[in-house]
């Protein structure tokens, strides 16, 4: 297998379906966003509007189109999905001391440290307000069980940081709990929203819960092959903080005992002095073949968690985010 990904579709062409839900989904946020508090209002505009594909609220919406939602808080959860992933991001950057996302300064770096946490807290407490005024129980512990496993995520992400002991499966956990788990939460309230049976709620987390692991695996891939232009990023960004990401994983345990000692000790210092070395070394050793493989296999799986939904134009637009989550240059 080459570690070359296909041409992806667009996301726009993909999101095509939904276009007027995500445009009702956008004015529900900026109107939840605001508050008499000018600081808050200013960075949560500045979040906003620094871009993103809105990618989890735009899976509920395709989730409960596809299997016939009628209840019209579509629109409102989609936005208190997009209020937590937006509140980790805030956490996730001061706690990486991270200076760029998606191609613009972070919050923490224009603001401080302090008003992101602060503006975080205000995301994710303006989100359980929603939750409540939509009054659905069955959403709500969903939502409260995935906040949960997020936090446990991030706090496992922080204890693996500099570890070159880090394996495989330690690594996965990481992806499931911190960035698949708001996915597969997404798919499932779609899901509920619909009103149908259990196993089809479980088909459509299973949907979201790879579909979101496909996506930060390759994440993982693109800080090795990625250009800071089509990143949004700088390539090389998790080995300067330390993260044992899969590539690095996969070049201590596989790679040469040359190999093997440079990523140990590069994951153990951090920095990117070395970086083109290490690069170097990810691709002949085949790591980012593998990272790739890994990432197309949870695409598949999540292809065939949603075969029996019924075919629709929001189904097809399901299935194209697999071959999407895996071919992405950015």
């Amino acid at each position: 297998m080459s570690s070359t990904a296909t041409t992806a579709p667009s996301a726009t062409s993909l999101l095509a379906p939904i276009t007027e839900d995500m445009e009702q989904v956008n004015r529900v946020i900026r109107q939840r966003l605001a508050s008499e508090v000018m600081l808050i209002n200013q960075i949560s505009e500045y979040i906003i509007g620094a871009g993103g594909k809105r990618l989890r609220p735009a899976l509920l919406l395709l989730v409960a189109r596809a299997l016939g939602e009628t209840t019209g808080y579509r629109h409102e959860l989609a936005a208190v999905v997009e209020f937590i992933h937006t509140a980790t991001l805030l956490h996730d950057d001061v706690v990486d001391e991270s200076d760029l996302r998606r191609g613009h300064k972070t919050a923490n770096a224009l603001f401080g440290n302090a008003a992101s946490v602060l503006v975080g807290d205000f995301l994710y407490s303006r989100s359980f307000q929603m939750m409540v005024g939509v009054g659905k129980m069955r959403v709500m512990e969903i939502l409260a069980e995935a906040t949960n496993i997020i936090s446990e995520g991030e706090v496992l992400q922080l204890l693996n940081m500099h570890d070159a002991d880090v394996d495989e499966g330690r690594y996965m956990q990481v992806i499931r709990y911190k960035t698949a788990k708001l996915f597969e939460a997404a798919a499932q309230i779609g899901a509920v929203l619909a009103g149908v049976d259990a196993t089809t709620e479980a088909a459509a987390a299973e949907f979201g819960r790879r579909i979101g692991t496909a996506f930060q695996i390759m994440d993982d891939w693109l800080d090795y092959t990625g250009s800071a232009e089509s990143m949004g990023k700088n390539a090389g960004d998790d080995l300067r903080e330390g993260k044992p990401t899969l590539p690095l994983i996969y070049l201590i345990e596989r790679g040469t005992p040359e190999q093997s000692a440079l990523a140990r000790q590069a994951l153990e210092q951090g920095g990117t002095d070395r970086f083109d070395t290490i690069f170097e070394a990810i691709t002949r050793s085949g790591a980012l073949d593998h990272t790739l493989a890994c990432a197309k296999r949870e695409a598949e799986a999540a292809n065939a968690a949603i075969s029996s939904f019924p075919d629709s134009i929001y189904k097809e637009s399901l299935l194209e985010l697999c071959s999407y989550s895996t071919a992405r240059q950015s």
